[in-house]
């Protein structure tokens, strides 16, 4: 089911399809999820779940081991950190049949698990295919599911030259910032996309080799290397997006696997203008 559909839309879905929130109950199931672009099934399941094209790429693009967080990554990750993989936050988003087993396919939505520990704790939403007899509901009052969004296209907007590295706010709180938000807002963002923006503008959400001033200040002067692109502008701040895909060769600790965000001084960078 797909996050866009209006509230009206839901009492048309089988109730399989309502939102759920659910808990990794068998943990051992993870050893042999899917990766949801090679599976026909999944992908059909979607699409007749009724998202959009744009969703569907979103969800098959990070549907796969390479965009888990590293402590869960691996088998001897996920033994070593079992106890807690209980506490993702997960979202059932369709069913779909395996060789008669029922299959779920879920969301684990980065803004929904800053509670997990450092090394598990995604820096975006992931996407997974479990079997349903390894989740449980969660009853009660579980959280609203959130919208999909990679975050906002960049390919059209003018290219920025990082020049002064230590201008960088690493802890700024974008959702504090009104004229901010405004500014994210103006330039067009959804507010699917500007949540994605204000969970992944904050060095605790960045790449592990730096998510903390200590750990960055011997990588400042590589910072300039990044390449970055102007999201919005407003008082004497800038909002650079550093996609991934145009920063596959920074150093293993600063490059990003899914598209990040910079607050910087206005005086820090320089605006180059567009391709």
């Amino acid at each position: 089911m797909r996050y866009l559909l209006l509230l009206l839309s839901f009492a048309l879905l089988p109730a399989l399809f309502a939102q759920q929130q659910v808990q990794i109950k068998e943990v051992a199931a993870l050893d042999a999820a899917p990766d949801l672009r090679k599976s026909k099934e999944i992908q059909d399941a979607l699409q007749g779940a009724g998202f959009n094209e744009e969703e569907l790429k979103t969800i098959l693009d990070f549907g796969n081991r390479q965009n888990w967080p590293e402590g869960i990554r691996t088998d001897t990750a996920r033994a070593a950190n079992a106890p807690y993989i209980p506490n993702y936050v997960c979202f059932r988003l369709c069913a779909y049949n395996l060789n008669g087993d029922q299959q779920e396919v879920l969301m684990v939505p980065a803004r929904n698990n800053i509670h997990m520990p450092e090394g598990m704790r995604p820096l975006g939403d992931f996407f997974v295919a479990l079997p349903e007899h390894a989740l449980s509901n969660v009853e009660g009052n579980p959280q609203k599911r959130p919208t999909v969004s990679r975050g906002p296209a960049w390919a059209h907007r003018p290219k920025v030259k990082i020049v002064k590295a230590d201008e960088l706010f690493g802890s700024y709180d974008l959702e504090a910032d009104s004229a901010g938000l405004k500014a994210l807002e103006d330039a067009g963002m959804s507010p699917a996309e500007i949540d994605a923006v204000v969970f992944r503008s904050t060095e605790r959400n960045w790449p592990e080799g730096m998510d903390n001033l200590e750990k960055r200040y011997p990588l400042q002067k590589r910072f300039t290397k990044y390449k970055a692109y102007l999201g919005a502008q407003w008082d004497n701040k800038a909002l650079l997006i550093v996609p991934v895909a145009k920063n596959r060769r920074m150093p293993v600790n600063m490059r990003p696997y899914i598209d990040l965000y910079f607050v910087y001084s206005l005086s820090g960078v320089k605006v180059q203008g567009t391709r």
